[in-house]
């Protein structure tokens, strides 16, 4: 048998418990993101933390290994759409909880409109609705990456996969309304252009009229002496 270890923690506690201002900010980033608990948060602000201080240390090294490893830690910000592709050690230093928040499976599913409520969206993964690639996952605090965002799609074979599922997200009043106006605003101005064009021709036919008038006039004989 293999010796037993004890399972270390994957994220740290706040240093001071009760502090107002922290629970308060915690608890609206809970809500904001549907966090089942502030276990969940923390894992992302460790997460987070292990980020800004690799790129500290790496910032301090002036090395051939620390410029290597300075390339692979912004090469896997950028694959997780964390930091652009032309972002330096600095950028990752401002990095916020709600960067790492905001590139959650759960989240991204709720923003590409596939659930009604960003808890709809976690009810979704948790129950085996959700695949990546065509296959199913589980994890809400799964970090999607960039090129894996197209990927994302309802199970084949799951109930919710079918569009006329009355747990199926709707498109949106305000898009809605958008459309309509946009549709409404391409029809008028097609009308107009027909009645633009109508004026033209009308005028034209007048301008003709009035130009052969005055050809007759021209042709007709002078009174005779």
């Amino acid at each position: 048998m293999g010796s037993i270890k004890k399972i270390r923690k994957k994220y740290e506690t706040p240093m001071h418990p009760w502090k107002r201002e922290r629970i308060e900010s915690e608890r609206l980033l809970v809500n904001e993101f549907g966090l089942s608990n502030k276990k969940e948060l923390w894992k992302m602000q460790s997460l987070l933390r292990g980020f800004t201080r690799q790129a500290k240390k790496l910032g301090r090294a002036d090395t051939e290994q620390a410029r290597k490893e300075q390339s692979q830690l912004l090469s896997k910000l950028t694959s997780l759409g964390l930091v652009g592709k032309d972002a330096k050690m600095s950028d990752v230093l401002t990095l916020t909880a709600k960067d790492i928040l905001s590139r959650r499976l759960q989240t991204i599913l709720y923003k590409k409109n596939m659930a009604r409520s960003i808890k709809q969206a976690r009810q979704f993964i948790i129950h085996g609705h959700v695949a990546l690639s065509g296959s199913k996952v589980t994890v809400p605090s799964y970090m999607v990456k960039k090129e894996e965002e197209t990927k994302i799609g309802f199970r084949q074979g799951s109930a919710i996969s079918r569009e006329d599922h009355p747990e199926r997200p709707k498109e949106k009043k305000e898009d809605e309304l958008k459309r309509k106006s946009s549709i409404l605003k391409k029809e008028k101005t097609k009308e107009q252009e027909k009645e633009d064009k109508a004026e033209v021709k009308i005028s034209e036919k007048k301008v003709e009229k009035v130009e052969d008038g005055k050809k007759l006039q021209t042709k007709e004989p002078g009174p005779e002496n």
